[in-house]
């Protein structure tokens, strides 16, 4: 048997064995799962084909080698336990085109520009981009200033000039529809930046402590649709709902352990939060006319809320007018919609960073902590049968953006 022969035949086989054990698991519950693991025997293959990968990108060849030999992660976990990176702050342009970032706001990083499968690195100055929820406003910080634009490379709106914040390491950056505010998340805090000041809304010294300083981890953030509404939490507070300019208006308990993620519907109708425990989490749904004056208690069951999910600790998402595209830290993506509801599912392989996708809403890029950054046409169809999921989606590539390589290789 050939290189490609044993590649397609385990990749298959694996494949075949790691959906139906998880359609089992679904339906009658995994403590009824009494099978073996899976495994993806390909591991000893990894360097031949990362090898034969390498030469595909050199010699212009990549769509046959995609062909001969459909993507996965397992079979080259050593290359990604050595070489990855994250990728992450994705926001979407117009067309195929995307910014986004490799390396965590904490470490040295970069901004690059894809456009379709062009890679074009950006100002290296750049530290941070972010884009509005309404209206292509993007916020690009650079040094001690962020300053805003009407769409990408569009007009210039305003810049705002940094003080305090100047020197965070910034984990989101979201720019309000109309270009007068931005939400700035850090682990030093989350600010709201303005004309005015760079107002501390996250968290707050309630208690008036002494010594007491907003250092927080898990930091995560948005705004509504509509910017009526802030939400801001972290592993040590709870999710806080604020008016547009930072005033509490309620608060969101944790059902699981730690507040990890939020989300509005793209009609603002519900808002989603999560709380994570270990590598796992659950989902809620709050419904959005009703976050004025609203008290959720931690750990508490409630008719102000649904469940969404009771086993993800999600990283990043989206919002569609149908569901939400949720990413994990195994490595999956989810589409659920209000009712908690799951739509499908489909395994990229290692803890999602980052999300964006295309106006209409065919086109999802997801990057990772591998180091990859995966693109997606959603309900063409399965490209191959190594696709480990239950959901209609094409990969049209992956991008290979490792540590120490001296280009970026297309998969």
């Amino acid at each position: 048997m050939n290189i490609q022969e044993e590649w397609n035949l385990k990749g298959k086989k694996y494949a075949e064995e790691i959906n139906q054990m998880v359609e089992f698991g679904e339906k009658n519950g995994w403590e009824n799962w009494k099978g073996k693991e899976p495994e993806d025997k390909r591991e000893h293959l990894a360097d031949k084909v990362i090898s034969l990968l390498k030469k595909a990108n050199l010699e212009n060849t990549v769509e046959d080698f995609r062909l001969k030999f459909p993507p996965a992660n397992t079979p080259i976990i050593k290359f990604i336990e050595k070489q990855s990176q994250s990728i992450q702050q994705l926001h979407f342009i117009d067309n195929q085109k995307i910014v986004f970032f490799r390396g965590t706001s904490y470490q040295e990083n970069q901004a690059y520009l894809l456009d379709d499968d062009k890679v074009l690195e950006l100002d290296s100055d750049i530290k941070a981009i972010g884009k509005s929820k309404i209206g292509n406003v993007f916020a690009i910080a650079v040094k001690d200033r962020i300053s805003l634009f009407k769409n990408w490379n569009g007009n210039f709106i305003k810049e705002f000039i940094l003080s305090y914040t100047a020197d965070f390491a910034i984990t989101e950056l979201i720019p309000f529809n109309d270009g007068s505010k931005v939400l700035l998340v850090s682990s030093d805090g989350i600010y709201l930046i303005s004309d005015a000041d760079e107002k501390l809304i996250h968290p707050t010294n309630e208690d008036n402590e002494e010594d007491w300083e907003p250092g927080i981890a898990m930091e995560n953030g948005t705004l509504s649709n509509d910017n009526k509404f802030i939400v801001a939490g972290d592993q040590s507070y709870d999710h806080t709902i604020m008016d547009s300019n930072g005033t509490k208006v309620g608060t969101i308990g944790p059902q699981s352990s730690y507040p990890h993620f939020c989300l509005f519907s793209k009609d603002d109708e519900q808002l989603i939060t999560n709380s994570c425990h270990f590598y796992n989490g659950t989902t809620i749904g709050v419904d959005g006319k009703n976050l004025n004056g609203i008290e959720i208690e931690v750990y508490s069951d409630s008719d102000d809320y649904v469940v969404i999910d009771e086993d993800m600790r999600v990283y990043s998402g989206v919002a569609t007018s149908d569901y939400y595209i949720l990413g994990d830290a195994y490595g999956y993506i989810k589409a659920f919609d209000k009712k908690g509801n799951t739509i499908w599912r489909h395994y990229l392989g290692s803890t999602i960073n980052g999300m964006a996708i295309s106006d209409d809403e065919k086109t999802l890029w997801v990057g990772s902590y591998s180091g990859m950054l995966h693109k997606l046409h959603l309900g063409k169809g399965h490209r191959d049968d190594h696709t480990i999921g239950n959901g209609d989606n094409y990969e049209d590539f992956r991008l290979l953006i490792w540590k120490d390589e001296p280009q970026i290789w297309k998969w």
